[in-house]
């Protein structure tokens, strides 16, 4: 059994999110836990922070917030279809975004986390949002985003931009097998080079061990020259017609180059291919 954390905040993108992630784990036995977090942020009043009362606290966030999450679960059960292996669990809090979500995870020990992330708005210009963006960096679980335009379909192939500097611990890796093996999908292991260059003794051994990790799967590896890897992917994915792309947050620097420092106009995959994240 599958424990799944689903934020919300009760928007259509949320909720794509929630509909993409009940069809991922159709033939799971899962527990999922719907969270609302009321940020703390906002019970601040002009220049000067107000800190209301427990029972102010309870009447203006917490009741609403579990009003909508009981809306939200009604209309999980009449408008999607209904899945024996499925149980639904509110959650609501009032905190901290990142230190809720954190807190949540680390007393529940949720498998995975679920979340929709939008496109461009104002100057957020990047790939993934601020708050996608915090919990794929700082909570340790795996977190599949879903971005506002996906739609789920058969993942027949995902993609796995590496660039080998970084060995994985088996324990790392094994989301990407339990897919590849429940899904009968195949993995891309992607590497995208400047210049052409070799790579190096290091990044041989570590290309070695994922080789014999994915060893009985299906997998290829493949090596595309670009000064850019956002525009390397974004051929790939397009060229392949990718389903999913994983990686994983250990590969910071790599990782930081796509997902934080590409703006969203020059990349359309982001608008429909869900991503997954990894931690050790």
């Amino acid at each position: 059994m599958k424990n799944v954390l689903l934020l919300t905040d009760f928007s259509e993108n949320s909720w794509n999110a929630i509909k993409y992630a009940l069809s991922f784990f159709a033939n799971t036995t899962c527990n999922f836990y719907l969270l609302h977090v009321n940020r703390l942020s906002y019970l601040a009043a002009g220049d000067t922070p107000y800190v209301p009362t427990q029972a102010e606290i309870e009447d203006l966030y917490v009741k609403p917030a579990k009003k909508q999450l009981k809306e939200l679960l009604k209309q999980i059960s009449t408008e999607l279809p209904k899945n024996k292996q499925h149980k639904f669990f509110p959650l609501t809090d009032y905190n901290f975004f990142i230190e809720s979500v954190r807190k949540h995870v680390e007393e529940k020990n949720f498998d995975v986390i679920v979340m929709g992330t939008k496109g461009a708005s104002g100057l957020k210009e990047h790939l993934v949002g601020s708050n996608t963006g915090d919990v794929i960096t700082k909570v340790k679980c795996t977190t599949l985003v879903v971005p506002e335009k996906a739609e789920y379909k058969t993942i027949k192939e995902i993609a796995f931009p590496t660039d080998f500097n970084l060995s994985y611990d088996i324990s790392t890796l094994q989301p990407i097998s339990d897919i590849l093996e429940k899904k009968e999908s195949s993995l891309g292991i992607l590497h995208i080079r400047e210049n052409g260059e070799k790579i190096n003794a290091e990044q041989q051994q570590n290309k070695e061990i994922l080789e014999a990790y994915f060893e009985g799967f299906e997998y290829s590896f493949h090596f595309l020259t670009n000064k850019k890897i956002e525009d390397a992917i974004q051929c790939f994915v397009e060229s392949r017609n990718i389903d999913m792309m994983v990686m994983v947050a250990k590969n910071l620097n790599y990782f930081q180059r796509i997902f934080f420092n590409s703006k969203v106009e020059k990349i359309s995959y982001h608008t429909n291919i869900p991503f997954l994240v990894l931690h050790e």
